[in-house]
């Protein structure tokens, strides 16, 4: 195998693939890439699987032999990234042929416009292949509706992993429209999106899929100009498939049925605030540094008089804070307490300048959504304030 590639190719392609090589691979020929290299269409594919989540990617070179190899993907990474801007040439040779590495084996040699590199390869042949989905039957969703999906439900995700149905988004299908939805238990955040009007509306979906693929997917679909470019989805029992241009990435679903989440969702309230959502984010930004301290509790005080509402958090033995703002108030006044990162991270997440804020009582749950723009709910249990 011989190819003639940029080092920004290259090192682009590798940064995305090698997201999927795990750190401590239960099989050695797991910490490499598969390099696969096509004579006849000069595509290079680069794969990285760690059993799970899976990431291949393609881009064009000069293929002069074609072939396919597992180079280690944390040394081919680290080389590549450091490599001057132009041309590489990397060929595949056996031990025996007078490179520098005495011993038996292949051997992959990385040429830059100055220098060489060679390091220990595998066979292709010892590289697992990725899953493929008997199911021909996909779904088109829009780039611009799994991004607003995704940056809205991924924060709320769980880090429990003996929690493991919450750890993913479940994805649902209704019609012309894929809700996200996530929850660890103590918020909920729930997104609908409008998907391709040309989509399959015979197809119905409903899967939970671990965060970490999710995040890769985000990351891909950013990294890309995938604007306008349709995502085909695939999915079966047990395995998801996203494809885009020349990317592709699969993964294993959860298992487990996820939580009835809108049944948590409150119908009516007796309580509305409309707000300033960069204010309210920037008040309890400077709160924060107090309430990081001591137990990251912030209180709001509603005041329907005065139209106003006030944060503050006390830190015994280190201080105490308190910021007020304009608010529009229906409803009587009450003090309500929340983990303060839980608001913020959901606050950062809406996307509007306004957003309304509705609640009962001081421990039920409390609900923001954005005033305009896309439709999100955020839920949020409050705590318990002690006197």
């Amino acid at each position: 195998m011989k190819l003639v590639c940029t080092q920004s190719d290259l090192s682009t392609n590798l940064s995305l693939t090698s997201r999927a090589v795990p750190s401590r691979p239960t099989h050695p020929v797991l910490a490499n890439v598969l390099l696969q290299a096509d004579a006849e269409t000069n595509q290079v594919s680069l794969t990285g699987f760690d059993l799970s989540l899976g990431i291949r990617t393609s881009f064009s070179a000069e293929v002069l032999q074609g072939g396919e190899i597992a180079i280690p993907a944390k040394l081919l990474n680290d080389i590549t990234s450091r490599l001057p801007e132009g041309e590489i040439t990397l060929e595949d040779e056996s031990a025996s042929e007078g490179n520098t590495l005495d011993s038996v084996g292949l051997i992959v040699t990385l040429t830059p416009k100055s220098g060489r590199y060679q390091m220990r390869a595998m066979g292709a042949e010892d590289f697992p292949a990725l899953p493929i989905i008997e199911n021909t039957q996909f779904l088109h969703l829009t780039a611009p509706a799994l991004i607003e999906g995704l940056r809205g439900s991924l924060f709320a995700t769980s880090g429990d992993e003996t929690k493991q149905v919450l750890t993913g988004v479940h994805l649902t299908l209704k019609e012309d429209t894929l809700e996200f939805a996530a929850t660890d238990g103590h918020r909920l955040a729930v997104v609908e999106t409008t998907n391709n009007p040309e989509a399959n509306t015979e197809i119905q979906m409903e899967v939970t899929v671990p965060a970490r693929a999710l995040r890769e997917l985000e990351r891909m679909l950013a990294h890309g100009n995938s604007e306008d470019k349709p995502v085909a989805l695939y999915f079966d029992q047990g395995q998801v498939v996203f494809e885009l241009a020349n990317q592709r990435l699969t993964s294993r679903t959860l298992e487990g049925q996820y939580p009835a989440y809108r049944q948590l969702i409150p119908r009516q309230f007796e309580r509305e605030l409309t707000l300033d959502r960069r204010q309210f984010l920037s008040s309890l930004e400077r709160i924060a540094v107090l309430a990081d301290q001591k137990n990251n509790i912030v209180k709001v005080s509603l005041d329907s008089e005065a139209q106003e509402i006030t944060l503050s958090c006390e830190a015994q033995d280190v201080g105490s804070a308190m910021e007020s703002m304009t608010a529009q108030i229906s409803g009587e006044n009450i003090d309500i307490a929340f983990n303060i990162k839980y608001l913020m991270e959901g606050l950062k997440a809406l996307p509007a300048s306004e957003i309304l804020m509705q609640l009962n009582q001081a421990l039920t749950p409390v609900i923001f959504t954005p005033l305009g723009g896309l439709k999100m709910t955020y839920l949020a249990m409050p705590v318990q304030l002690r006197s």
